[in-house]
């Protein structure tokens, strides 16, 4: 063993929050006289704490005071203290992270949450995190059975497609149980703006329970058109969030995603709608239609071949505290730099093209210095020398930030350090895979190698107005 991790996931939703403590050891995979290959190779959950309702000044407004409350009396239940933290990440999901001040949230929880705990979410993220976190990708590996996983919560669905342990798609969905509140006497107190056009209810109405009902089947078909086990029509269109990646378009060959042939995948469920899949609760047992939901996905044909999840309304923080960190590889190199590094943003080159422009308008783009990730690269010593001399040059000041997928990260830095001043900085690591608008977060080293987390953009831009 390398060392260990305290790593600390914190999920605020649009329903609940939640945090976990979980340790994650580090090993070197490789034989005695191999390059080292560190991997973390056990997860073990510490402490879970008590799932609390997210907490709202008013529908628009996340309360950053009882939150910040709430994780310093879960950290002191837990037995941790701020220092102690090595790596995690405090995900805002689902309609939560469209609250008006949740990146003011987000980075006051971050200052007390530990130093490399990190703010950051998006629905894609999210959709993976959920995947890991209720044992879905798990259950795909061990059993190799493909697996779309629904985690459903209070104001989005996210969906991942699991193939054989790989997650190799996600999309996320307008669909939950808290997009109608209702007050102890059943009058609704709040109706999501994505409802719009789909219901007639206005705060101070009071629902018959067939209008609720009616309301929870038409979100259940748009989850069974997801699945590919009705017709889409446009409805599923206007329930899709915008910023998504849809399955269409990151398909692989090899990869198989359901389709509309109206047949029954397995499905794995989580979110807290899962736990109202499971029993038959009273519907205004939460304030909302979490229940009425639950019970129409038990009814429908999305449960014809379902699992739920090992942790159900867990899942998420489960996954963002055991999951979202990563190792690069070990044959990195750093001069001048101070570790921990937070949000550092990503400029995704193509190598087809011409890379002087590519990285002087990048930098041009960015307020913060940008890591230039290469995709591909060949790893000669003559294309590596080309390289540095390339980067040397069109990076005329400050630090020079490099991953690479290939194990040649040592060689570049090391070439860079021959063409640069003592003085600049250099970080260059390697084995990771970036996509677009990604962000990093980079801890101090664990024996070679670094602990990275790969984020996602924490707000989605506007959504495009969709007509049904």
């Amino acid at each position: 063993m390398i060392g260990a991790l305290t790593s600390v996931g914190l999920d605020v939703g649009t329903t609940t929050t939640s945090l976990i403590v979980s340790r994650l050891t580090v090993q070197d995979q490789a034989s005695a006289f191999a390059v080292p290959d560190l991997q973390i190779r056990e997860r073990k959950i510490l402490y879970e704490s008590p799932v609390h309702f997210t907490p709202l000044i008013r529908d628009e407004l996340i309360d950053g005071m009882v939150l910040r409350q709430i994780v310093e009396t879960e950290y002191r239940n837990a037995g941790i203290r701020r220092e102690d933290v090595d790596t995690g990440a405090v995900i805002i999901t689902g309609e939560t992270s469209r609250k008006e001040n949740a990146r003011s949230v987000a980075e006051a929880l971050s200052d007390i949450a530990g130093d490399f705990v990190v703010a950051t979410a998006g629905p894609d993220l999210e959709s993976v995190l959920a995947a890991q976190g209720s044992g879905a990708v798990d259950w795909s590996q061990q059993t190799g059975q493909a697996v779309l996983h629904m985690d459903i919560g209070g104001g989005t669905s996210n969906l991942a497609w699991i193939r054989e342990g790989e997650i190799v798609a996600t999309s996320c969905l307008d669909v939950g149980g808290r997009l109608l509140k209702f007050d102890p006497t059943g009058c609704v107190t709040y109706v999501s703006p994505v409802l719009e056009g789909l219901t007639d209810l206005r705060p101070g109405d009071r629902p018959a329970r067939s209008q609720l009902e009616d309301l929870t089947a038409l979100l259940t078909s748009v989850l069974e058109m997801a699945a590919g086990l009705r017709p889409a029509t446009a409805l599923l269109q206007k329930l899709t969030t915008a910023t998504t990646l849809s399955p269409p378009s990151c398909q692989r060959s090899d990869v198989a995603i359901p389709r509309n042939d109206h047949t029954a995948p397995l499905i794995s469920f989580s979110g807290g709608v899962a736990e109202c899949i499971r029993q038959d609760l009273p519907p205004m047992t939460f304030g909302d239609m979490g229940p009425l939901l639950g019970k129409a996905i038990r009814h429908s044909r999305l449960y014809e071949n379902a699992r739920l999840g090992d942790r159900t309304i867990r899942a998420t923080v489960i996954g963002a505290g055991c999951h979202s960190a990563q190792l690069s590889g070990s044959t990195v190199f750093h001069r001048g730099i101070s570790f921990p590094l937070k949000g550092l943003p990503t400029l995704l080159l193509d190598p087809e093209t011409d890379l002087t422009a590519q990285i002087r308008e990048g930098l041009a783009a960015h307020d913060a210095t940008p890591v230039l990730a290469l995709p591909g690269w060949p790893g000669g010593y003559r294309q590596i020398a080309a390289l540095a001399d390339l980067l040397a040059a069109s990076v005329p000041s400050g630090p020079v930030l490099v991953t690479t997928e290939q194990d040649m990260a040592k060689a570049l830095g090391q070439a860079l350090a021959l063409r640069l001043p003592p003085d600049r900085p250099i970080l260059c690591l390697d084995r990771l895979q970036l996509t677009p608008h990604s962000y990093l977060d980079v801890a101090a080293p664990i024996g070679p190698a670094l602990p990275v987390i790969i984020k996602t953009l924490i707000f989605s831009p506007a959504r495009p107005s969709i007509s049904p």
